[in-house]
C-alpha cells in the first residue's frame, strides 16, 4: 500500500516548521524610527526559538534573556539609526521627503487609511528570492528587527514559476520558531489564472485557510509567467484585507473559521486539434483536478483544528518570501514598503 500524497499546503506546513529566520527616523514624522517596545519584546520573547534572536545574544547563552533584551535594544536603536540617516539621505541627495513620502501616502488612500495616524516601518531595496527543487521556500528581509501588528504591507511581485501551484507572497506576525511556528502567510500563485491563499499556522499545523481569485475583482490581474502584479495586506487586529493592484479582492477574520473553496473553471480544451497544445492540455487537467482534492483535503484539516484552537495572532516579524512545490522559481520584490499604523 502507497503511503498518502502529501497536499501542497501540508508540505508547505512541514517546510515552515523547519523554518530558520535567515533574513540574510530623521525625516519628518513619515520617518520615525519604529516603535521600540513591541520590537525589543518579541526578539525578548522568541529568543530561545529564532536565529534572529540567537545572532544578538552570539554565544552567550540563550537563557540570558536580560542580556538579550539589552543587545536587542541596542541592535534596535542602531539599526534605527542607519535606517533613517540612509532614508535622509536618500531624501536629501536624490528625491527629496516629500517625493519619498509621495508614493506611500497615495497608496495608503486607496486602502482608505488615515495617513496621519502611522509612519513608515521601512522602505525595502529590490529583492530576488528564488528557490528550485522539491519543496523548497525562501524568506527575505533586510529589517528583520521590525515587527509589527497593525500594518500595510506592499509591493510589486515579479513572478517567474515554473509550476502554477509554486508561488510568491508574504509572512507576517510571526513568533520566529523554528520547530513549530505561529505565523500568518498570503501566497500569489499562478493557479487557476490567478490564486491568492490565506493560511495561519499554528504550533507548526494548518489551522485556518481562505482562497481567494483575484480577477473576478481585479481585471488587470495578469497571472502569465513573467509578469508583474501588486500585492498588498492590510492587517488591523483580526482582520486582514488582501488587495491585488489596488483592488481590494478579499478579507480574513482571523477568528472566522476557513471558508470552502470556489474552485475556478477547469482548464479549456483546445480546439485546434495541435497535439502539443493537447498535450499541455491533459497536463493541465491533471494538475487541475490534483490541486482541488488536495484543497478539500486541507479545508478538513484546517477547519478540524480551527475549531479545537484557533491561530489568533497580535504581532511578530514579518517580511517576503517564495515557495515552491518542485521546479524553480523566482520572486522579485520592488517598490517594497511597510507601513505601521497606530490606534
Amino acid at each position: 500500500m502507497k503511503p498518502p500524497k502529501p497536499t501542497r499546503l501540508l508540505v508547505l506546513t512541514l517546510l515552515m516548521t523547519a523554518l530558520v529566520l535567515s533574513m540574510s527616523c530623521s525625516l519628518p514624522s513619515l520617518f520615525q524610527a519604529s516603535p521600540p517596545n513591541p520590537t525589543i519584546t518579541a526578539l525578548y520573547e522568541a529568543v530561545k526559538g529564532t536565529v534572529t534572536a540567537a545572532a544578538l545574544v552570539g554565544d552567550e547563552s540563550a537563557g540570558d534573556l536580560a542580556t538579550a533584551q539589552a543587545k536587542a535594544t541596542a541592535t534596535q536603536q542602531n539599526v534605527s539609526i542607519t535606517q533613517t540617516e540612509s532614508a535622509a539621505g536618500q531624501s536629501a541627495s536624490q528625491l527629496g521627503t516629500a517625493t519619498v513620502a509621495a508614493p506611500i501616502i497615495a497608496e495608503l488612500q486607496v486602502y482608505n487609511l488615515d495617513t496621519t495616524k502611522g509612519h513608515v516601518g521601512w522602505i525595502h531595496d529590490p529583492l530576488t528570492l528564488e528557490v528550485e527543487g522539491y519543496q523548497q521556500f525562501k524568506f527575505g528581509n533586510d529589517h528583520q528587527e521590525v515587527t509589527a501588528a497593525d500594518f500595510v504591507l506592499a509591493a510589486d511581485i515579479t513572478w517567474d514559476t515554473q509550476y502554477g501551484s509554486n508561488g510568491c507572497g508574504f509572512m507576517f506576525r510571526s513568533d520566529g520558531n523554528q520547530n513549530k511556528p505561529n505565523q500568518y502567510m498570503v501566497i500569489l500563485s499562478r493557479f487557476g489564472s490567478g490564486h491568492v491563499v490565506f493560511t495561519a499556522l499554528l504550533d507548526g499545523e494548518l489551522n485556518n485557510i481562505h482562497d481567494f481569485f483575484p480577477k473576478s475583482e481585479d481585471r488587470s490581474f495578469n497571472a502569465n509567467n513573467q509578469t508583474t502584479n501588486r500585492l498588498a495586506i492590510v492587517a488591523r487586529g483580526n482582520l486582514i484585507e488582501i488587495y491585488t493592484n489596488n483592488v481590494k479582492i478579499g478579507q480574513v477574520d482571523t477568528t472566522e473559521p476557513p471558508t470552502p473553496l470556489n474552485p475556478p473553471a477547469a482548464p479549456l480544451e483546445p480546439t485546434n486539434g495541435n497535439k502539443a497544445d493537447m498535450d499541455i492540455y491533459k497536463a493541465q487537467v491533471e494538475e487541475y483536478k490534483d490541486i482541488l482534492e488536495q484543497f478539500k483535503s486541507n479545508y478538513q484539516i484546517a477547519l478540524t483544528n480551527h475549531e479545537n484552537n484557533p491561530a489568533i495572532f497580535e504581532d511578530g516579524f514579518l517580511g517576503m518570501m517564495v515557495m515552491s512545490e518542485s521546479g524553480r522559481t523566482a520572486c522579485t520584490f520592488t517598490d517594497a514598503w511597510l507601513w505601521l499604523i497606530e490606534k
